[in-house]
């Protein structure tokens, strides 16, 4: 009687992880290029009753049983990120970026921007697009990251990193799909200000959450590969004056809602129920 009411109890601690799974996926609903998450549940291990048996071929012999086994609950098996694609949001605002496709941009924090090479102390990846200038005219994250360009031939994200930075007296920019910046300087010539460079990963749901929008390499998310947008690395296209929304799906998140309470309502039931039969075998004494 004591197995099901372990086995109770491990349902419930696994729906509890989904309710907070869930939860949080609600909580992100309008967060920029956030990537929704998802619980995977497996069985423990059963209880041997009896093993099988072969069937026998003597005389009067029988055909082969079956084992007998009795589970012994359930455990979380994964929690995964689902990378798919979120819908882009028109803003018409230039700073504002998003992916079309499975790259990621590439944010630093960087010693000196004025360096040649630049020093990097921290990479991170993000899918959030929303991007700003600062005093200086470097384009930052909203946390004051780095966005970092590129302007290596072979497209390797350690190959000759740079920051955008926009001059202060520029008439105007512009980000084209392949992620070239360009600015209308103040004698109204038309120049240059770097490249965006992507991040692409041979496994996005390998990498890590860091908090912030952003994502951290390891060690089963691959060693990034640098890409251009619409190049052939297969990172995608930058689209301007957008946002990639949240792929968080309402109606699909209130729906696994109620089918993780039930499930935790069931397994609570199992517990109350084998107490009740543990009730009735200790009144067999009156």
């Amino acid at each position: 009687m004591l197995r099901s009411m372990y086995s109770g109890i491990s349902g419930m601690k696994n729906f509890q992880v989904k309710l907070d799974v869930i939860g949080n996926n609600i909580a992100n609903v309008n967060t920029y290029g956030f990537k929704k998450g998802r619980t995977t549940f497996k069985d423990l291990v059963s209880q041997q009753i009896a093993g099988a048996s072969a069937p026998t071929v003597d005389a009067g012999g029988k055909g082969g049983v079956n084992p007998k086994q009795v589970g012994l609950g359930s455990q979380l098996a994964t929690i995964d990120t689902v990378h798919t694609q979120g819908s882009l949001q028109t803003t018409g605002r230039p700073l504002d970026l998003g992916i079309s496709g499975d790259g990621f941009f590439r944010l630093a924090s960087v010693t000196d921007p004025t360096d040649t090479p630049i020093a990097i102390t921290d990479t991170t990846y993000s899918r959030a697009g929303n991007f700003y200038l600062d005093a200086k005219g470097y384009v930052v994250n909203g946390d004051g990251k780095y966005l970092l360009g590129n302007t290596g031939p072979d497209g390797t994200p350690q190959n000759q990193n740079i920051v955008i930075q926009i001059p202060t007296n520029a008439k105007s920019f512009s980000v084209g799909a392949d992620g070239t910046v360009n600015y209308i300087n103040s004698a109204g010539t038309l120049q240059s200000a770097g490249k965006i460079q992507l991040a692409k990963f041979s496994n996005n749901e390998g990498l890590e959450k860091g908090g912030n929008n952003e994502y951290r390499q390891s060690a089963n998310s691959g060693v990034p590969t640098g890409s251009f947008p619409g190049d052939a690395g297969g990172a995608g296209t930058l689209v301007a004056g957008a946002l990639e929304m949240s792929n968080v799906d309402l109606s699909e998140e209130f729906t696994e809602m109620i089918v993780a309470q039930r499930g935790f309502q069931a397994n609570t039931r199992i517990i109350t129920t084998s107490d009740e039969i543990l009730q009735e075998l200790v009144n067999l004494k009156r």
